[in-house]
């Protein structure tokens, strides 16, 4: 037998127990262990085979890290196969996960019986592939189209309570391998053997356009759907071979490229920090507003204790209605009894106004407005009321923390926490290491991060930090095109079709246009030198006063929910442009787009030539959870090294030759290009 896969013998019953620790994905030492201990088993003459997980996981899927390379054998399919086919019955004990193979193996079995904390599902969508060992073939067979049709292009996990329900287990037990050696076999037929469920034309073209609307332009969900209604016409061995070829076409593609790549990227942050740094237990949160409220929240739904400081009675009013508008906000979605509600945000919430008498707590998180004085401020004030040993965090966007560090007792214990709004929502952080930032600060942060079940990703200090500077970039290469030629509309259509959810003058409308005003004053965009200012978005908030949705009118006409192009706005653009001395031409969508990405990418390259960040993939999880670059696209890096180093240094070469005051080339781009690297091998 292997490591990977034991086999006890007693009482006339094969137990076989994948332990492939930590989550027994089926890599190809499972594979092989697997067909040796069901041919030890055969050959032992046993009456039934029990096939269970070690720990906590019956079979979290395949190993996604052999995607990218040729399939060796045994093979996935050969497996549930031979499952399927064994002279006696196999029972699947789920004892946890069984998602993507393993809930294929457990399909091929005779029987299954889960455990409560059981989770079943074929996720394979969401890593850019479709399921490739008879998932798409047996599941519509044993519970039917619909349900088939719900789970598979959406990748959609359930429990085990919801998977009896639909008939995807037959019993649910707390010791699922002890009630695997003892169940009642249904008498049926195997569950590849069972009749191709009928066709229903209307519930696969409601999955068609579903899967538009949630996957947009991705492939394996529609993939997918074809592949579930091949089943209903399909004898099993033709849907198999049908399925598997779809499988192996798609996880050589870019798609599944990207997905694979963001899924691993996501893993390592996410690991950052578990087994290091201290619990956080208490915490101080300055600022009640949107930000604060939902900083307060998230930390309250792990069981922090919050204290919330606002600066007077009428604003920890506003703080707390703000907090208890969350709460309700649950309880409408679901996600809590009005009671446990209540009970939460009795036991967990005090709300302050000022510093006197605060609680000696772990960190205090400062998300008050964005101005440096008022910062120092409020760290002079926690800095006199806490112990020496409370974590000091900013969540400041742009601002330097360095500068508003100063004066501090012990900066050691200073660092930046950038949330993302709703922060209680958003998966990202970007953890900024201040120049005196100590690793037990730095660890503890990203222990905090982990257990707020968000992606931390480490920074430098710099304007903007990763992702507001790569956005900053973004807006200012868009802005240019305005004035030599395109129009906002037509801008933010391009980038949707590029993937991502919406144009940078949509984004603008939605955050409002006074930030980004704010902040190009603050740079001096105007009078700087060396820079090519275009003066267009700044006639809008100063002339007009259209500030986006909250105004009613930005770059676009809001009325009756629906974002309209403004004449007004176009004629300023094309008013700046004459004045400019600007002959305008027409764009295509595909050079606004090569523009766009060139442009994030050329700034993305600055950051990791300045050490800002510390990896390409730091980037694109930034993009992706931030700021809504596409997923299956694996971020602005990640992209650019699939389109090829050499062509985005063409194409930005290209740029700075016309426009030398907006573009240049990194040298660490040129350098890549010239060695021949990607993005993750910098």
């Amino acid at each position: 037998m292997s490591d990977a896969v034991h086999l006890s013998l007693a009482d006339d019953i094969a137990l076989i127990t994948i332990d492939n620790p930590p989550v027994n994905v089926a890599s190809r030492a499972v594979r092989a262990g697997l067909m040796m201990a069901l041919d030890r088993a055969e050959a032992a003459g046993v009456a039934r085979v029990v096939l269970t997980g070690a720990g906590k996981t019956f079979v979290a899927g395949a190993d996604a890290k052999e995607f990218s390379a040729p399939p060796r054998p045994p093979h996935l399919p050969d497996i549930a196969n031979r499952i399927e086919s064994f002279p006696v019955p196999v029972v699947a004990a789920i004892n946890g996960a069984a998602l993507g193979g393993g809930l294929e193996l457990a399909l091929a079995c005779a029987a299954r019986v889960a455990a409560p904390r059981a989770t079943l599902g074929l996720p394979e969508v969401t890593l850019g592939v479709v399921p490739g060992a008879g998932g798409t073939q047996r599941l519509p067979r044993l519970v039917g189209l619909e349900q088939a049709l719900s789970l598979i292009p959406e990748g959609r996990v359930i429990g085990a309570a919801e998977a009896l329900r639909i008939g995807l287990v037959d019993a649910m037990t707390d010791d699922p391998v002890a009630a695997a050696r003892i169940l009642a076999l249904p008498d049926r037929p195997a569950t590849g053997a069972r009749p191709a469920p009928a066709c229903d034309p209307v519930a696969i073209e409601a999955a068609r356009k579903q899967a538009a609307r949630r996957s947009p332009q991705q492939i394996a969900p529609q993939r997918a759907i074809d592949l579930i209604e091949a089943a209903v016409r399909l004898s099993l061995a033709e849907g198999l071979a049908l399925e598997r070829q779809n499988f192996l076409d798609l996880k050589t593609g870019d798609q599944a490229a990207a997905l694979r790549y963001v899924f691993f990227a996501e893993r390592a942050a996410m690991g950052q920090g578990k087994a290091q740094g201290a619990d956080v237990r208490s915490a101080v949160v300055v600022g009640g507003g949107t930000m604060g409220a939902g900083i307060a929240y998230a930390l309250a739904g792990i069981g922090v204790t919050v204290t919330l400081v606002e600066t007077d009675a009428a604003a920890v009013e506003r703080a707390r209605a703000n907090i208890a508008r969350l709460f309700d906000d649950a309880v409408k979605r679901g996600k809590a009894s009005a009671e446990r509600a209540a009970s939460d945000m009795e036991r967990l919430f005090t709300f302050r106004a000022g510093y006197d008498d605060l609680p000696p707590v772990d960190i205090a998180i400062e998300a008050v407005f964005e101005d440096l004085s008022i910062k120092r401020q409020v760290f002079a004030a926690l800095d006199a009321a806490l112990p020496e040993t409370a974590i000091l965090a900013t969540n400041t966007s742009y601002l330097d923390p360095d500068r508003i560090t100063e004066g501090l007792r012990n900066p050691t214990r200073f660092l930046g926490l950038h949330f993302f709004s709703p922060a209680h929502v958003m998966k990202l952080v970007e953890v900024i290491r201040a120049r005196d930032t100590g690793p037990e600060t730095l660890v503890t942060a990203l222990r905090l991060a982990a257990r707020l079940r968000k992606i931390p990703v480490l920074a430098g200090v710099c304007d903007g930090f990763i992702g507001n500077r790569i956005l900053t970039r973004y807006r200012q290469c868009c802005d240019v095109m305005l004035i030599e030629g395109a129009l906002p509309a037509q801008i933010d259509a391009a980038m949707r079709g590029f993937g991502l959810a919406m144009g940078p003058y949509e984004v603008q409308d939605l955050s409002g246009l006074d930030i980004a005003y704010a902040n190009r004053k603050r740079l001096g965009w105007k009078t700087m030198p060396g820079f090519r200012y275009i003066p267009i978005a700044d006639r809008i908030v100063e002339e007009t006063g259209r500030l986006g949705r909250k105004t009613g009118a930005g770059w676009y006409d809001h009325t009756g929910g629906k974002a309209v192009s403004s004449a007004l706005i176009d004629g300023i653009v094309v008013e700046e442009s004459a004045r400019a001395g600007i002959v305008r031409r027409r764009f295509t969508d595909a050079e606004i787009v090569a523009r766009a990405t060139a442009a994030m990418v050329e700034e993305g390259f600055r950051i990791l030539g300045e050490r800002i960040a510390e990896r390409a993939a730091d980037i694109d999880l930034v993009m992706i959870h931030g700021y809504g670059f596409p997923r299956w696209r694996g971020g602005p890096m990640h992209w650019a090294g699939r389109v090829g180093l050499s062509e985005i240094l063409r194409r930005i070469e290209g740029y700075a030759a016309e426009d030398p005051l907006s573009w240049s080339v990194p040298d660490l781009l040129a350098r890549a290009a010239a060695e021949g690297k990607t993005p993750e091998e910098l």
